[in-house]
């Protein structure tokens, strides 16, 4: 007979599995994630309120992605006004120019091509710098430092992310039209004011808000996804460089859901 020696710990029993195991970390992640958002929603009301954090998180994002939206904005307007020449060419109506590029950048590509380039400019940053900070222990550090490090980290950069990615949005969409009246100028020789003029006609109010809208939703989900990556990271440098990869492709496959979402929404109201 064996005898066992009552220090002797019994052998760990393997975790019941609920699903399976993929499906138990697919449902568990959802839930990390919901209470993510709720601690969010939590601390973006309770002082103290860092605001030298949020204005500097402001500049970083927004001031400094000014080149890239600069230039990717003025493209957008030029490619698509070239596109869309020959098609009303043929039944001769490139006098709508105006109007159908203005619809379609004010509607769509405005929003969608900001939050893309947010996606992957801001998300990896996010993602790569809070990450870093978790796997040097930084995080820890400020906690003991009675720093609360979740309110000074997450919630400045997810409210940053809201506000910034709706006025860079403002921004692409006033240098794509641009783009698009030195294009239209170029081929037809309209003017700036007759341009203008049929590009405001066309939109409207509803067109204005629901971009605006978008945008910070689209704000909000690169910000918490960057913010839950980097602040969930492990695995030393490895874990960064994940924690960076997965906030882009993760934030963009967000981003497309929620405009197809939206866009059945806006439909039905318009």
């Amino acid at each position: 007979m064996k005898f066992h020696n009552e220090d002797e710990k019994p052998p760990r029993r393997p975790r019941a599995q609920v699903i399976s195991r993929r499906m138990d970390r697919v449902f568990t992640e959802l839930a990390n994630i919901a209470a993510f958002i709720g601690r969010f929603f939590r601390e973006v009301f309770l002082p103290p309120y860092e605001f030298k954090e949020i204005i500097r998180q402001c500049f970083e994002i927004g001031v400094k992605s000014l080149p890239l939206i600069s230039l990717t904005g003025f493209i957008i307007g030029i490619v698509f006004m070239n596109q869309s020449r020959p098609s009303l060419a043929e039944f001769g109506a490139t006098s709508w120019l105006p109007s159908l590029v203005s619809l379609a950048i004010v509607r769509a590509l405005a929003p969608l091509v900001t939050a893309l380039i947010g996606a992957g400019r801001i998300g990896s940053m996010i993602g790569a710098e809070l990450g870093s900070m978790k796997v040097t222990e930084q995080i820890e550090a400020m906690e003991v430092s009675a720093t609360n490090p979740f309110k000074f980290l997450v919630v400045s950069r997810v409210l940053a992310t809201t506000f910034m990615i709706p006025a860079l949005m403002m921004y692409t969409m006033l240098v794509a039209l641009l783009g698009a009246y030195l294009n239209v100028n170029a081929n037809e020789g309209t003017s700036f004011t007759t341009y203008f003029t049929q590009v405001f006609d066309a939109i409207t109010f509803l067109d204005i808000f629901s971009s605006v809208l978008k945008s910070s939703l689209f704000g909000f989900t690169i910000g918490v996804v960057g913010c839950y990556k980097g602040y969930h990271s492990s695995k030393g440098t490895e874990g960064v460089g994940k924690a960076a990869n997965s906030s882009v492709v993760t934030a963009m496959f967000l981003v497309f859901i929620e405009e197809l979402l939206s866009l059945q929404v806006i439909t039905a109201l318009r």
